[in-house]
């Protein structure tokens, strides 16, 4: 067997049933919807944070996406100001350049892994599997960074201690609340980890016994 054939795998046979058929289609949908939910993900938000304070009864919120921030950025920018936090677009600029780029990427590997049937399908997918946490813990750094790094010679650096942002749940700042949550576009990028990690189940499951019978 030729080290190209190891590296894709066996083709499903031609003359199959319809029940057998299925088997080999089920791990092409699942990874195929993966990349679907993965390329939609890119233009929804993945995060966003709501502060609450007495002279703002309504909160003031921003929604982060992959790529860019909306929302009250200004508003909670000049609040930040006060008390030493650095502009909340001085944050992953380096990440939020490249993202769009990685994402699209991050699809283009997870539809490659439809067509590889040997255990080198699971090296396509892993970088699809492990973005959601990587912008969770990207998302942690940059707010413990600069939670941690306020400017002292800030209007009000004397009254707040330096504290780390929640990456989810509530806290407090001074006498401002901020509730952090998960959206949607997240959401959608876990959903895919799941149908990636059963695609693959149902790959292996589908292709080893032709593996085997190769060998």
């Amino acid at each position: 067997m030729s080290a190209f054939r190891r590296f894709v795998g066996p083709r499903a046979p031609v003359a199959a049933d319809e029940k057998t058929r299925t088997l080999y289609r089920l791990p092409n949908i699942l990874l195929g919807a993966a990349a679907i939910l993965l390329l939609a993900s890119m233009f929804l938000p993945y995060w966003k944070m709501t502060l609450h304070a007495p002279q703002y009864p309504k909160g003031l919120s921003v929604e982060v996406f992959v790529n860019r921030m909306t929302g009250d950025v200004d508003e909670i920018d000049g609040l930040n100001h006060y008390i030493g936090m650095r502009p909340l677009g001085e944050a992953a600029q380096l990440e939020r350049a490249v993202s769009m780029v990685a994402v699209a990427a991050l699809v283009l590997l997870t539809l490659a892994a439809i067509f590889v049937h040997s255990p080198w399908a699971l090296l396509f997918a892993l970088p699809a599997i492990l973005w959601p946490f990587i912008f969770i813990g990207d998302m942690y750094y940059w707010m413990r960074h600069f939670g941690l790094n306020l400017d002292p010679n800030a209007p009000l650096s004397s009254s707040i201690d330096p504290f780390v942002p929640p990456i989810l749940g509530s806290g407090m700042v001074g006498q401002f609340e901020t509730i952090a949550t998960f959206q949607i576009g997240l959401w959608m990028a876990f959903l895919a980890v799941a149908l990636i990690l059963f695609g693959l189940y149902y790959q292996r499951r589908a292709y080893k016994p032709l593996v085997e019978s190769e060998q």
